[in-house]
């Protein structure tokens, strides 16, 4: 087999891969979990309800308070606080969650002089927590009734488990790439959850929608301050402390997303930056906890596969300009393009099968999910090369910042209103 044959087989077959490795783990989790387990919005009785601490970083906030804390107002639990970090906030985030107080006895605000970056916000706010369970969502979440229950739920049945993800929603659909996020977070993020859950270790939870014990972060050292993806770096680190992550998919919130370019640009890179960071980072440790190890060389892999995308389409690109300058290429020089052909229509029906096999498992969390096919479709147009580019650019940027200080944050692109 020739060199550009190994990759072309590389760059379809990895996909193809791992999309029925998710698809697997999803079914696999459906038949452990039971499809016939009550819906969201009908949690069963508890043995317990245990106090839970709602944490809630915030910075330059003001438009989205009104409906995240709105939403928390209506949280069905016993016994519940919220905490809200005011993190060195610019605009009037500091008084409206002040003038919040009245109207919510449950609330208890933290001010931070400065923007010391939600890492630290997350610290602060865990420090002033009263109970055990922290539950951590972002300012822009709306948190569904029953979620706390879920979380405290799952929580109950394995004394393992150090931290859950929940299951977010995308609630802004303004633009296409709203649409697409749609089926991004049904038929890959809900999937991969899923699988990685059965098969005993998650990359990372949902920074958005998260719950820990407090004594599984104290073991993993709490958030550290210079992650850029605080959510991966904690998922890691106490993992390699020895506890276990899993999905709650039944712990939902509904959430804002970029829905321009330059902000999913900017959210995919610090998503990329970020993960490299962690993984060069983790690697003295990986002896210590090897379960953890087959979810690290995946990660290698797909950073792989992005620069042989990468690599494939540039010279796709050139070779026609080569040639017509009178170059001879080489044998090994890559002959496939962008459009599917042979095996990447075979690679594109796959992708639709496991878009398929998401809907039908997720339609009992997010009615008309089948509706979101057509958008899902053209997912790998947009996502696929998002991440290919993130990745190609996130690693050198991560080899280069690595071990340099993220003290300060900025509010994302959360689309268009």
């Amino acid at each position: 087999m020739h060199f550009n044959e190994l990759i072309a087989a590389f760059c379809f077959g990895y996909p193809f891969v791992m999309a029925l490795f998710w698809m697997t783990g999803g079914l696999l989790y459906v038949g452990l979990r039971g499809r016939h387990e009550p819906r969201p919005e009908h949690p069963p009785k508890l043995p317990s309800y245990p106090g839970v601490s709602v944490l809630v970083p915030c910075h330059n906030e003001e438009r989205q308070l009104a409906e995240t804390f709105g939403a928390l107002s209506c949280i069905d639990y016993p016994d519940f606080e919220i905490i809200a970090i005011n993190d060195g906030s610019t605009d009037r985030t500091g008084a409206w969650l002040e003038a919040l107080i009245p109207q919510l006895p449950m609330l208890r605000v933290v001010h931070l002089e400065s923007n010391q970056g939600k890492s630290t916000a997350l610290n602060a706010g865990a420090l002033a927590a009263r109970h055990e369970l922290l539950v951590c969502i972002d300012a822009d979440a709306l948190l569904e009734r029953h979620a706390l229950t879920w979380l405290v739920r799952r929580f109950q049945t394995d004394e393992g488990i150090g931290g859950l993800t929940g299951n977010p929603r995308v609630r802004n659909h303004a633009t296409l790439l709203g649409r697409l996020q749609v089926g991004e977070f049904s038929s890959i993020v809900g999937l991969i959850k899923r699988a990685q859950t059965v098969y005993g270790s998650l990359f990372t939870v949902s920074g958005v929608i998260c719950a820990f014990r407090k004594r599984a972060l104290q073991d993993a050292g709490w958030w550290s301050r210079e992650a850029i993806t605080d959510d991966v770096d904690v998922s890691w680190r106490l993992q390699l402390a020895g506890w276990r992550l899993a999905f709650e998919p039944k712990a939902l919130c509904w959430i804002l997303m970029p829905e321009t370019l330059r902000g999913l640009w900017r959210q995919r890179l610090r998503w990329a930056e970020g993960g490299v960071t962690v993984m060069l980072k983790v690697i003295p440790k990986l002896l210590a906890q090897p379960r953890m190890l087959p979810v690290w060389i995946n990660y290698v892999v797909a950073v792989a596969w992005a620069y042989a995308i990468a690599g494939g389409f540039l010279a796709w690109v050139v070779g026609p300009l080569l040639r017509f300058w009178g170059f001879a290429l080489p044998e090994f020089w890559p002959v496939f393009g962008p459009l599917p052909r042979g095996w990447g229509q075979v690679l594109a029906l796959t992708y639709l099968a496991q878009a398929v096999t998401s809907a039908w498992i997720d339609e009992r969390f997010e009615r008309g999910m089948f509706r979101s096919l057509f958008w899902v479709v053209w997912y790998p147009l947009v996502f696929w090369a998002a991440q290919v580019a993130t990745s190609v650019v996130g690693l050198p940027r991560a080899i280069l910042h690595i071990g340099s200080m993220r003290g300060t944050w900025v509010s994302p692109d959360r689309g268009l209103r």
